[in-house]
């Protein structure tokens, strides 16, 4: 791997986030992905070594990092397994609303307990509405000081063990995309329930949920900045969210690497390891520089989103892009090296390269990221005319 060059903080969270794939992670990977379980066990881990608080302010209980070491951390923990890393990630998705666009009140109360270990969830997806995020019909109506929310999320990650939900809701109808607005609810609030708890291809050691609100009742203190700001906040939390998928993704695709790398060097072939053959060689060379090359794209798209560069949605989305197609690419050339073994659920490449698959997917698919990177150079051409 390349130096690049962390602070002292930045590789002390890399070395512990390792030191927790490997010991607490990896060893129980295959069992969360077996029985489909949360990963309690793992959150709790997570929050006694304080890595919820990664990216939060210092005045919230946090370590006042930023992106960059929620990528680090993310990618760490994904090397163990992508499906429980997802508590930790996913609540990252949840959470971002909240940091950019909540009051002092709302970030005084919610970010002090996800820095301390609260699962967030983000819910947007609808069964209607996906790539398509104006079409959400969830509505919340204004009632006095409160509003009432009405409708069902599909796919919500963490959906079910979450206790703090941010959720995109239509408050006027009429104007489309600009008539969505962004609400934190919490769990136990009377009209918010679970149901359908999805059977995945990967990542198995996530809850993946519907998110159903009937006639779910919250004051109008738990609205996110202002009404009809609703799809800013969705488009705004994805441009500080897709380098975590990125690196979610880059985290999957060095551990096949790994796997890979020490599997072809003790399996031989003709006499000799695998590994000494030119065309496997070729192979695990070419895996460990587009990895290499995904994650220096990831860590500077973070750090881009950290330094406030206001044009990050295209570097953004560039990188969850191509570290996620990396990702798939790279897991199954290590199925393939693995040959026969790989196919096996007694090894662990399969699970990687059903893992990877959601990369591709979710925090808007690959497709609609070469949308929004074309659509942003497109922009740029015309500013600079």
């Amino acid at each position: 791997m390349m130096n690049y060059l962390f602070t002292e903080e930045q590789q002390m969270i890399k070395e512990l986030c390792r030191q927790i794939a490997v010991e607490k992670i990896k060893p129980v990977a295959a069992e969360y992905d077996e029985k489909e379980m949360f990963p309690w066990d793992i959150v709790k881990v997570l929050a006694d070594a304080d890595i919820f608080g990664i990216y939060i302010d210092q005045k919230y209980g946090g370590m006042g990092g930023g992106i960059l070491e929620m990528a680090i951390a993310t990618e760490e923990l994904s090397w163990g397994c992508g499906g429980i890393a997802l508590a930790f990630a996913a609540t990252g998705l949840g959470t971002f609303p909240i940091i950019l666009f909540g009051n002092e009140a709302q970030k005084e109360k919610y970010l002090s307990m996800v820095a301390k270990g609260t699962v967030a969830a983000f819910c947007l997806t609808e069964a209607e509405a996906g790539s398509d995020a104006g079409g959400i019909k969830t509505t919340a109506i204004k009632d006095g000081d409160h509003y009432i929310l009405n409708g069902t999320k599909q796919w919500i990650t963490n959906g079910g063990e979450a206790d703090i939900y941010t959720v995109v809701a239509m408050t006027n109808k009429s104007k489309g995309a600009r008539g969505a607005s962004a609400f934190i609810v919490e769990k136990g609030t009377p009209g918010l329930s679970f149901s359908k708890k999805e059977k995945k291809l990967g990542i198995r050691g996530s809850s993946t949920t519907e998110v159903i609100f009937e006639d779910c009742k919250i004051h109008k203190d738990q609205l996110l900045d202002k009404e009809g700001m609703g799809f800013i906040v969705a488009m705004k939390t994805f441009d500080n969210s897709r380098p975590g998928v990125a690196a979610q993704a880059v985290g999957i695709a060095q551990r096949a690497v790994d796997e890979a790398l020490a599997y072809t060097h003790t399996r031989h072939q003709f006499g000799k390891p695998v590994s000494s053959f030119q065309g496997v060689q070729f192979m695990l060379a070419d895996m460990a520089t587009q990895v290499e090359a995904a994650r220096g794209l990831v860590y500077n798209a973070a750090k881009m989103v950290d330094a406030g560069e206001k044009d990050i949605a295209g570097v953004s989305a560039m990188c969850k892009l191509f570290a996620s197609d990396v990702a798939m690419k790279v897991t199954t050339d290590a199925v393939q090296l693995f040959g026969g073994y790989g196919y096996m659920r007694e090894y662990p490449v399969e699970k990687l390269m059903r893992d990877a698959k959601i990369t591709q997917i979710y925090e808007g698919t690959n497709q609609i990221q070469r949308s929004v990177i074309a659509a942003n150079m497109i922009k740029s051409l015309a500013k600079s005319k």
